[in-house]
């Protein structure tokens, strides 16, 4: 079954149009949906739309209403409504470009793919995608879609153009007020040189098929469980507890990174870099001072020590001399 197009219509720039389809990019991941059930009767929960004081009423008599102050609603029917829904337009006006590192992350919500209607656009389609790969710009405009206008951005994806749908401002938190409090101390070299060291230890290319959601994992290992004994039998899944879990919070931080490093040196297989390990950095630190303190003995050497090394030279000299008289 071939996929539904979000949204058919024409990217403008200028005075041209670009025919172009929209289809979304990302789609449901795995997931369990439970039902509320009554457990004595085995049957399932059901819910009415009561009034207090009325009862239930019928869906015809229910309207919208906005709560201007407690208790006190503004009321408004589909009609109202609908009247003020902006219409879907055909047309995505590109009205401003930007550098794409000028976008926060956190601004970005969902991505969609947009392909060239036909041949016809393809070329046109193919101009655009090569101008913003050249000059490394996003271009910004807004696509009225079921009744509501929302801000995206166009960028280049391999072959194709990636449309995103963008936050506005009052939909994002101020990192700042989360932030603030965090020092702005610098931190140790050596923490510092260590962590680095791990991270470089731990890298490698993404690959997204190797993540799984181990939650949903487990809830269909627990769903075949019960399914298969067809009893409704308290099952409980063995969950392995994270290491550490039930020690303090309170580590050696040098400690903790030069035993992750090697462990992880271990898994990998290679040697965390001499030169750039801390560890090795404090070895080095402490090998001058173990050097002074061979040398200290020799250097102070009290001379009542050098009597009793003659004494013993003598003695064997004149005992030597006896033996060869005899």
């Amino acid at each position: 079954m071939a996929a539904r197009a979000y949204w058919q219509g024409q990217i403008r720039l200028a005075l041209v149009s670009i025919p172009i389809e929209v289809y979304p990019a990302t789609k449901s991941g795995a997931a369990i949906s439970f039902h509320q059930i009554h457990e004595p009767s085995g049957k399932r929960i059901r819910y009415e739309k009561v009034a207090p004081g009325v009862g239930p009423v019928d869906r015809d008599e229910i309207i919208k209403g906005y709560e201007i102050s407690k208790g006190n609603y503004v009321l408004l029917d589909e009609e109202e409504i609908e009247a003020v829904k902006i219409e879907s337009r055909k047309t995505l006006e590109l009205v401003q470009f930007v550098d794409a590192g000028d976008i926060d992350v956190l601004y970005y919500e969902k991505p969609y793919f947009v392909v060239p209607a036909d041949d016809l656009a393809e070329e046109a389609y193919v101009v655009l995608r090569e101008a913003l790969r050249r000059s490394r710009k996003v271009g910004l405009g807004q696509l009225a879609v079921r009744g509501r206008e929302q801000l995206v951005s166009i960028k280049p994806c391999g072959r194709g153009l990636v449309m995103e749908v963008l936050r506005y401002a009052d939909e994002v938190h101020k990192a700042q007020g989360y932030f603030r409090e965090i020092g702005e101390d610098k931190p140790d070299a050596d923490l510092l040189d260590l962590a680095t060291t791990l991270i470089e230890k731990k890298s490698a290319p993404f690959h997204p098929a190797e993540f799984h959601d181990r939650y949903i994992d487990a809830l269909h290992r627990l769903i075949d469980k019960k399914a298969n004994s067809k009893s409704n039998k308290r099952v409980l899944e063995d969950v392995e507890a994270p290491s550490g879990g039930s020690k303090s919070n309170v580590i050696d931080l040098m400690a903790a990174l030069k035993k992750s490093v090697g462990d992880s040196g271990s898994r990998t297989g290679k040697a965390a870099p001499a030169s750039k390990s801390a560890a090795d950095k404090g070895s080095a630190a402490n090998a001058p001072a173990k050097k002074a303190e061979a040398k200290k003995p020799a250097a102070k050497k009290p001379a009542a020590t050098k009597s009793p090394a003659k004494t013993a030279k003598t003695t064997s000299t004149t005992t030597t001399r006896s033996r060869k008289r005899a």
